[in-house]
């Protein structure tokens, strides 16, 4: 009985090196693990959208904003359905005519329940939804940056293009033109370079968009 106890003790104790020595290879900072987290973020933030993250969108007789073309377009698509109603103008308080687009059941289903960070240089907003027409997935990790310490926090940022499956109906020339953002995202499919910061945590190696919210 104890040479049993003994061979069960080595044998669990056996295992936990190996996980152990499992979670310390993930903390490498090396190519698998960086294009581990890349794969991880790229199935839970990589959707190709819009930026169309509030709805109802309405749109004033007469603009000149891209949402005049776009929404149309969804409404021949049947993603949005759109009536027509009065709206006050800014300062003035005066009614105009304007339309206004709600999603369809079948619009619906692209617009989608995930956090999505914008960034610029001032600052970052997260909008919690957006219309997304499309995936992502790795093409090719470039490269990285040497990771540093601050504060007890080790980081970097990776480099890498991508690829994209789009929607059939958001892959047409129609589509693409009132969507230049869009087209241009599908032209430079396999050579833009996107940038992902990236930060060291006791599993590995995670985005830091996904650790954020």
């Amino acid at each position: 009985m104890k040479a049993f106890v003994a061979l069960l003790t080595a044998l669990l104790m056996a295992s936990a090196l190996l996980a152990g020595c499992d979670n310390e290879a993930a903390r490498f900072p090396n190519r698998d693990n960086f294009t581990a987290a890349t794969n991880d973020y790229l199935a839970k933030r990589g959707h190709l959208c819009l930026a169309k993250y509030d709805w109802p969108i309405t749109v004033p007789s007469g603009s000149r904003e891209p949402d005049s073309q776009q929404m149309p377009l969804l409404e021949k698509l049947k993603m949005v359905s759109g009536k027509d109603v009065t709206v006050p103008t800014p300062n003035a308080g005066a009614a105009v005519a304007a339309r206004e687009y709600t999603l369809t059941d079948a619009g619906r289903k692209y617009y989608l329940q995930v956090p999505v960070v914008v960034r610029t240089t001032t600052q970052t907003v997260t909008h919690p939804a957006d219309f997304c027409v499309g995936t992502l997935s790795l093409d090719r990790l470039v490269g990285w940056d040497p990771p540093e310490t601050r504060d007890g926090r080790t980081s970097t940022s990776l480099l890498f293009t991508y690829r994209i499956a789009p929607e059939a109906w958001a892959d047409t020339p129609e589509v693409l033109q009132a969507f230049p953002l869009l087209a241009r995202a599908i032209q430079r499919e396999g050579s833009m370079q996107v940038r992902l910061g990236v930060h060291l945590t006791r599993h590995g190696w995670v985005a830091d968009e996904l650790d954020a919210q």
